[in-house]
């Protein structure tokens, strides 16, 4: 158990000189001063057997054990400066991550440049996860090479991104070069969307918009619009959904001549919901359900409250202030 403990000292004291050696950034130049190399468990391998075969040269006094273990020791040395030379003078840049919802992945992208020189064998992962969960690209010279990776986010809020490693064993596997990555940048987490959705709450018709195209007689309706989900079976119109379905088309429903636009509010009080996460996780799959609705809707939190609207700038304030929100 002590030297568990004294392994993870360690390990934070060595996080905390490479948190010190490479500030965060989201844009990051690989130089001889944050590129770091030793030897893999190939490479140790390799020099015993150097060792070895140098031993019994001596030993035997063997001209051709000579040059053979001097031979292999210089492509050992050139295999560790092509190592180093991979990732030296490489161009990192990390494009901004889009809010995803709790439990989904956050997609990350690197734009890797190089300025000279073709890089082969460039890999990117986690520094949590295994280094067996690397994305590689090879690098064109004077071009760029994008690699692609995601992550969990565990919960709601905004969300430093994980410490990245950046690494390479190119040309023979013998060294392993790396450098640490710490990003400024942070990803948007929306609640968690609740499964099954709850039905969305009561909405209030209101009058407005342009009228249609045709004219109104009693109950006649003056145009027909698309079938949207939620439409009564009474107002589609059967003679156009006939003649629209047996060309391909959809379902469409009559509209009346003055359009009639829903609008909801989402109130934190009325959503139910047992405990806070629960009432966000409804709020923000109804705010979705709302906007692929088209209606209009607002919304109600403890100390705070969004207006009506609709739209895709809505949506996100929206998603955003259940992000965000704190009792």
């Amino acid at each position: 158990m002590a030297t568990a403990g004294s392994a993870r000292g360690w390990k934070r004291r060595l996080d905390r000189w490479f948190e010190q050696r490479s500030p965060r950034t989201d844009s990051l130049q690989l130089t001889h001063r944050n590129v770091y190399i030793l030897p893999t468990k190939a490479g140790m391998m390799f020099c015993f057997t150097l060792l070895v075969l140098l031993v019994a040269s001596i030993n035997y006094q063997l001209n051709l054990g000579y040059m053979l273990t001097f031979l292999l020791a210089g492509s050992g040395v050139v295999s560790m400066h092509m190592t180093h030379g991979t990732l030296r003078g490489l161009t990192l840049h990390l494009r901004p991550a889009s809010p995803v919802f709790a439990g989904d992945t956050a997609e990350l992208e690197a734009v890797l440049s190089s300025a000279r020189g073709t890089r082969l064998g460039v890999g990117l992962r986690q520094r949590s996860a295994h280094a067996s969960t690397l994305s590689h690209v090879d690098v064109p010279g004077g071009g760029q090479a994008v690699l692609g990776l995601g992550f969990v986010p565990p919960h709601r809020g905004r969300h430093a991104l994980p410490t990245l490693i950046v690494e390479t064993r190119f040309p023979l596997g013998l060294f392993r070069a790396w450098a640490v990555w710490h990003p400024a940048m942070s990803v948007l987490v929306y609640p968690r969307a609740e499964r099954p959705a709850s039905a969305l709450p009561a909405a209030r018709a209101v009058s407005g918009g342009p009228a249609g195209a045709g004219t109104s007689n009693g109950d006649e309706f003056e145009g027909v619009r698309a079938y949207r989900r939620g439409d009564p079976l009474k107002g589609i119109a059967w003679k156009q959904a006939a003649k629209a379905l047996a060309s391909g088309g959809e379902l469409v429903s009559r509209d009346h001549p003055s359009h009639s636009q829903q609008q909801l509010w989402l109130d934190w009080h009325t959503c139910g919901g047992a405990g806070a996460e629960a009432r966000l996780s409804r709020l923000a799959t109804w705010i979705v359900e709302a906007e692929h609705r088209g209606a209009a809707w607002g919304l109600s939190l403890p100390a705070s409250e969004l207006p009506m609207g609709q739209g895709d700038t809505h949506r996100q304030q929206g998603l955003e202030a259940l992000a965000l929100w704190h009792p």
